[in-house]
């Protein structure tokens, strides 16, 4: 078991799961404390790092894209604080940050995980029902049919429509984009009707419009990767390529020297391991070509 525990939240990894445990300091956002207990499976993880910093350094994951129904309805803006696969790290405890890191690394190596995209979801995303108050109105999802209430401050088209109930099958999407507090969001829900519609959100009846408490708002998140997660997975709908097949290589830009030195360090890694007899031949062989393959 590795396992690093700071006020910020606590993760552990018991070889084939990270738990990740959001933090009861005050500190810690709401929307990661709402969400709760991750347990986050090996096969849905594409990397992990520890950046250092003066004071306090980050744990950072990354997952294989379409692993996650929260990542995929959020798009990557959600903000950072409210990230839950970053850990703010006490600068005494990086030194159990890097091991927690290099756990899972190795473990993604030894279990030869593939980093490209998933064609279903590995996580379950939020549990529901669910249900958010927000400042343009209260969004529920019991699993089968979202309904939206509105608020008295609406717009007065969307008041004058009643409350807003769309089932599952009627969907084709959420689009979320959060409140800022400088500009305003909306949890929009596209049904096959209104895949064309241009209305703006404040008029659009089939959107909330987030302007008010960026706080709250930003719990619109978790219905959305609550809607997103019994939507068909990207990887199916029409004109999606298939993981791995018919497209072009892509060319990362690489640092040689920096890469070189990471490079020799882990077969040196990988070396050890293998002469302490934790490694079979087998498994040395394969996990140093999985090393050499990803450089």
């Amino acid at each position: 078991m590795a396992e690093i525990i700071q006020r910020d939240g606590t993760w552990a990894f018991d070889g084939s799961t990270v738990r990740i445990t959001p933090g009861r300091h005050r500190r810690v956002p709401l929307f990661r404390q709402t969400y709760g207990e991750i347990a986050v499976p090996l096969e849905a993880v594409s990397g992990v790092v520890y950046e250092p910093e003066r004071r306090r350094g980050r744990l950072r994951m990354r997952l294989r894209e379409g692993a996650d129904p929260l990542l995929q309805a959020t798009g990557g803006r959600l903000p950072e604080a409210a990230d839950p696969y970053r850990l703010a790290v006490d600068e005494d405890r990086s030194g159990v940050a890097e091991y927690v890191a290099a756990e899972i690394r190795q473990s993604l190596l030894l279990d030869q995980v593939p980093s490209g995209p998933t064609t279903t979801y590995l996580l379950p995303g939020p549990p529901v029902p669910v249900s958010v108050r927000s400042s343009d109105g209260t969004v529920s999802f019991d699993g089968t049919q979202v309904r939206v209430d509105w608020a008295d401050t609406s717009d007065r088209v969307k008041r004058a429509t009643g409350p807003r109930i769309i089932g599952v099958g009627d969907l084709v999407g959420v689009e979320w984009l959060p409140n800022s507090g400088h500009e305003g969001g909306f949890l929009r829900f596209v049904t096959h009707e209104t895949a064309f519609s241009k209305l703006p959100a404040e008029r659009d009846p089939y959107a909330l419009d987030l302007w008010g408490s960026v706080r709250r708002d930003l719990l619109t998140a978790l219905v959305a990767a609550a809607v997103t997660a019994r939507l068909p997975h990207p990887s199916t709908r029409p004109g999606a390529e298939p993981p791995g097949r018919d497209r072009p290589p892509v060319t990362v830009p690489r640092q040689s020297g920096d890469h070189h030195d990471v490079l020799l360090r882990r077969l040196r890694e990988l070396g050890e391991l293998h002469r302490d007899g934790v490694l079979t031949d087998e498994e040395f062989a394969l996990t140093k070509a999985a090393v050499l393959r990803s450089f």
